[in-house]
């Protein structure tokens, strides 16, 4: 059965990894042979997602760490290296959203969006990279957004960095191709995750109210599950997608073809 792991003998580093994606993407990944390392603020559900990998027989740390500054990114990549010794997978998941429009957006709201979404992929890539080429091998997966290829209503800020995340990832993907590592973009639509419950509250509506009309907006007549864009990332971090390199993979039920 192990010798069918997809990631055996690899190391990962999921940034959000306590809940929503980033959580059953750490559960995914270590069921599939990964030794995993996850980032969060709340000390308490990495806790749990360490415990639940654990008692499945997997490998796992987490690091309380805020990736909007460098000194912390810095930590976290060498922690990960100090405890495990490699770093094959960085799955830049974290993120935050406030629906606004560019009238009612704060530059509090627009700058913690940027800095987290954006330029906390962009650091913790900067000091992943150097321990990748070294090895010259490694896989950077970053968390973009249905929104960072098309628009969406009331969501100015999330869509400025989703969208930069989808031209970082194909900026770094060129810069590094030759050095054996591959950069790519997953893109969700609608995943039912205490993100997208936060938007129904910040929106002022019922989770129920909010669900209803996710669905019917959507081709498919559903919303994501994070295990099925946990199943899309493994794709993108295993052997099975050795020839993608700058791409965008869009898993979002249709709602960018509609």
């Amino acid at each position: 059965m192990e010798d069918n792991m997809k990631l055996k003998d690899k190391v990962a580093l999921i940034t959000g990894g306590n809940s929503g994606i980033g959580k059953a993407t750490a559960i995914l990944f270590a069921k599939e042979g990964a030794r995993v390392c996850i980032t969060g603020r709340n000390e308490n559900r990495c806790e749990e997602v360490v415990k639940e990998i654990i008692d499945g027989g997997g490998q796992a740390i987490y690091i309380i760490a805020d990736i909007r500054f460098p000194d912390e990114c810095q930590s976290t990549v060498e922690k990960t290296m100090k405890a495990f010794e490699r770093l094959d997978i960085l799955f830049n998941n974290a993120g935050v959203y406030f629906p606004n429009t560019a009238v009612d957006c704060s530059e509090e709201e627009w700058d913690l969006t940027i800095d987290i979404n954006l330029k906390g992929t962009y650091l913790m890539s900067k000091f992943a990279l150097p321990h990748m080429i070294a090895q010259k091998s490694g896989v950077i997966i970053n968390n973009g957004s249905g929104w960072g290829i098309v628009g969406g209503n009331e969501a100015v800020s999330y869509c400025a960095s989703k969208g930069g995340v989808v031209l970082l990832t194909k900026a770094m993907a060129l810069d590094h191709a030759r050095q054996g590592i591959r950069v790519n973009c997953l893109c969700p639509g609608d995943v039912e995750t205490p993100m997208l419950g936060e938007d129904a509250r910040m929106r002022g509506m019922t989770w129920e109210e909010y669900h209803e009309q996710a669905v019917a907006q959507r081709p498919m007549g559903r919303i994501g599950t994070p295990g099925e864009i946990a199943k899309a990332a493994l794709f993108l971090a295993s052997d099975d997608s050795t020839f993608m390199t700058g791409a965008t993979l869009v898993v979002d039920g249709g709602g960018t073809a509609d």
